[in-house]
């Protein structure tokens, strides 16, 4: 019998003023903020460190602020998706892997790599890349062990670390091709699927389901409601029988109600929060 698969729903990022006083209780200390976030969602994207290398210390402050079963997605760096446009990036995919977010412990959930729109899609840098990314935690060790050490010394701790995985979010029409599919199930790195009017494509293309919700894919919409809702959970359940873990993130420009949004859909699947 198949394994149901695992659900987590949440949003990009923590801080956010309109969510105090909204989804953020009034007078909430800011520094309490992500344990509230997290007390309520099932998992949260950092994207600081696309901006930027993180200490393993803020990994891991992160992490205690978390309850169990919590997972944080990370945000690869543009540094390599959007400057080295996947090329050349080895050292760059070393450095950051070493740079602490195996601090993450069991709240480390998939590295994702939003690559920027004018990248077009080419088979062999693409290829390239994929055949970099870690997905065994010895690999994943032997690869941050090639880290310039000039820098901070690695970060090779793995305590509590289980599941190293990768989705990628391709925004160059060129990507929405069987081929590139293919070469993803190769890899077993997921296709982000991103729920709008420009990319309706909902392939699958690893054992788990990575979602950046921008939508919802129709032309008159300005944010999701109760039947956008109901068609997500839709969408979600066959996944989730067969046996995939999902992860889905309300990244939509109401990102005021990202929140609500992400709680709404965990509770038409059925799921609770972590919660304290």
């Amino acid at each position: 019998m198949t394994q149901s698969g695992s659900f987590r729903s949440g949003t990009a990022g923590w801080v956010y003023a309109p969510w105090r006083g909204s989804f953020f209780p009034t007078g909430l200390v800011q520094k309490k903020e992500l344990a509230f976030a997290a007390g309520k969602l099932g998992t949260i994207e950092i994207n600081a460190t696309f901006r930027g290398p993180q200490k393993p210390e803020s990994f891991a402050r992160w992490a205690s602020e978390t309850p169990p079963d919590f997972v944080f997605s990370v945000k690869g760096p543009q540094l390599i998706t959007h400057i080295r446009r996947l090329k050349n990036c080895r050292q760059d995919l070393a450095n950051f892997f070493a740079s602490g977010p195996l601090a993450l412990g069991d709240r480390l959930g998939p590295f994702v790599w939003q690559l920027p729109p004018n990248l077009a899609y080419d088979p062999d840098s693409m290829a390239g890349f994929l055949a970099q990314l870690p997905h065994a935690l010895d690999a994943y060790l032997a690869l941050a062990g090639e880290a310039d050490t000039g820098k901070a010394p690695p970060f090779v701790d793995a305590k509590g670390v289980t599941k190293i995985r990768h989705a990628i979010e391709m925004r160059h029409p060129s990507f929405q091709t069987p081929e590139v599919d293919e070469l993803l199930s190769r890899y077993n790195v997921a296709r982000v699927i991103s729920d709008t009017v420009a990319d309706p494509r909902r392939s699958l293309t690893a054992d788990f389901a990575y979602c950046r919700l921008q939508g919802p894919a129709r032309p008159d919409a300005t944010g999701y409601d109760p039947e956008d809702i109901a068609a997500l959970a839709s969408t979600m359940k066959p996944w989730l029988a067969a046996g995939h873990d999902v992860f889905a993130y309300f990244v939509h420009e109401d990102k005021l109600h990202a929140p609500a949004n992400a709680m709404a859909l965990a509770a038409a699947l059925g799921k609770a929060p972590p919660g304290p």
